[in-house]
């Protein structure tokens, strides 16, 4: 029978869990009941129970970690939600509303936990809530109620006389990946650091570990790590892990674990190249015109720069509306935008930019070089804005350590000219030959320094393991092929003025510059996702 709860009357509770492994049996009744309470589909959990074996036989044990939302206090996933469908309510409990979920999948990036997913049915967003429904009426969760050993507790942190409170102020807890101060609110008793750190255990060679087969096809990510260092499990399914094959705990093995599928896909790796382009295609004739390279009547300034810019930027809108789990929903991100969230700024940055565009498109047909002039210092930052916002969107991303760079917006700046000047040297050729040179020139200077920031970036040693092992799969991993392909195209297109009088085609040299960028691209977008969390 469901234990009713209650909190002081004098404050708003704060409500915290407390899940004791050295009671936990590993039963999967509270995953059972969350399923059943909350309508969970096959295939994703709000909760579950992972599995890990430590020791050597016969000094051995099988260990338990109930997996779930953290209910943070400073939660990731509420910062980078656009529309505020992820929320955390007075009470502390982090909770979300479906109604306006578009489905863009920047909570699951953000959350270092892995603890959100799309529902297959409904196309939303959601994660563990606490069972907020039955909190309101009074009610423990429905976890809390069917734990046959009372190893999970549900307790108000303001309450000094709470079990939970009196177990988190007086006994040793621990809250998983605290570096990331997100303050969680869920608390483990007696749990092994196997469990707790998702690249601790070894992955079993072969895809022996149970259920092991759900993590083939497509991009899923398990914990713990291969026994080989080639980015796959021995029995090729794709798999990600420790770099060298070398346990980061003694002795533990995963034996359980369920797969979590990366957020996004080669569309946001393609958005990267496009919007790229959009803001290039602006941004190196204002270049050359400043230094110069081409007046102010220059039909590369006054026509390419406002049709490539704005060809590119409806792609980049295309394929970002794509990406969303409800396209149809997109408006949203305007009607409720969420500050916090660089979603909703780079929205709005992309949408001044298209005004510009669109401004100076009207300006040239008018034939007014005083519209296109004075445009200039609107179009400026928000060109440089469109080509670096990625940045401070991947940024927000707070699991995944390979984006958080600081050298991350020159880098973007510097791809943003590279894709620019190589996208407008074919029509360069066509509409205004005399800019082919300073483009050729812009075109290898961008390569060279994108090519040169990629080496500092991937040979400097890194500050956490998870950025470590994300570029391991990024170079010698799963994503080795395009990133290897990515750096050879960009490297040789630092020879594009020479390939040019050597009678190469401007197209081909352009198109290997832009294939290169992409490759390199895709492969940081998805090795960045690439790493267990939970």
């Amino acid at each position: 029978m469901a234990q009713p709860i209650t909190a002081r009357t004098q404050s708003v509770a704060r409500w915290a869990k407390v899940i004791d492994h050295e009671s936990c049996i590993g039963c999967h009744a509270c995953s059972t009941a969350c399923k059943s309470e909350n309508e969970v589909p096959l295939s994703v959990n709000r909760t579950y129970v992972k599995y890990v074996d430590v020791g050597i036989f016969p000094e051995a044990r099988r260990s338990f970690q109930v997996t779930r939302c953290n209910q943070c206090a400073d939660a990731p996933c509420t910062q980078a939600c656009p529309t505020r469908a992820m929320y955390a309510r007075d009470d502390g409990i982090v909770d979300f509303d479906k109604s306006i979920c578009i489905g863009c999948k920047a909570c699951i990036a953000a959350c270092p936990y892995d603890a959100i997913f799309i529902n297959p049915e409904d196309h939303s967003a959601e994660k563990c809530n606490f069972c907020a429904h039955r909190v309101d009426v009074g009610l423990e969760p429905a976890c809390v109620v069917v734990c046959p050993t009372e190893a999970l507790m549900i307790g108000d942190l303001n309450d000094p006389g709470s079990r939970v409170a009196k177990m988190v102020h007086r006994e040793p807890v621990v809250v998983r990946r605290p570096e990331k101060e997100t303050r969680p609110k869920l608390f483990y008793r007696g749990a092994h650091q196997a469990t707790l750190d998702p690249l601790a255990a070894e992955r079993p060679g072969g895809g022996l570990f149970m259920w092991s087969e759900q993590t083939t096809g497509g991009h899923h990510v398990v914990s713990g790590h291969p026994l080989e260092d080639s980015g796959r499990d021995t029995d090729g399914n794709s798999a990600v892990g420790h770099a060298g094959g070398a346990n980061s705990s003694a002795a533990a093995v995963l034996a359980y674990d369920v797969p979590h599928k990366a957020p996004w896909d080669w569309r946001v790796s393609l958005y990267t190249l496009t919007k790229g382009i959009a803001a290039g295609a602006y941004l190196v004739p204002l270049l050359l015109l400043l230094f110069h390279a081409i007046d102010a009547e220059s039909p590369l300034w006054m026509w390419a720069a406002p049709i490539v810019g704005g060809v590119f930027l409806g792609i980049t809108g295309l394929l970002l509306i794509s990406d969303l789990e409800h396209p149809g929903r997109f408006y949203m991100i305007f009607t409720k935008a969420h500050w916090r969230s660089w979603l909703v700024k780079g929205s709005f940055i992309i949408a001044g930019y298209s005004a510009i565009l669109g401004i100076h498109f009207l300006g040239s047909l008018m034939r007014s070089e005083w519209i296109a002039g004075h445009l200039a210092w609107l179009g400026l930052p928000l060109a440089v804005l469109t080509a670096v916002y990625t940045a401070y969107l991947f940024a927000q991303a707070k699991a995944r350590d390979l984006w958080q760079s600081p050298l991350l917006p020159p880098h973007l700046l510097v791809q943003t000219l590279l894709a620019g000047s190589a996208t407008l040297l074919p029509v360069a050729a066509f509409i205004e030959p005399g800019a082919v040179n300073p483009l050729l020139w812009t075109f290898a200077g961008s390569s060279l320094i994108h090519v040169l920031m990629v080496a500092g970036e991937t040979t400097l040693a890194h500050t956490t393991a998870h950025a470590r092992l994300a570029t391991h799969e990024m170079t010698d991993g799963r994503y080795r092929t395009f990133f290897r392909l990515g750096v050879a195209l960009t490297a040789a297109a630092v020879l594009a003025p020479w390939l040019a009088t050597s009678g190469v085609p401007l197209a081909l040299i352009a198109l290997v510059g832009l294939v290169g960028l992409l490759c390199f691209e895709h492969a940081y977008v998805q090795a960045g996702q690439s790493v267990p969390l939970a």
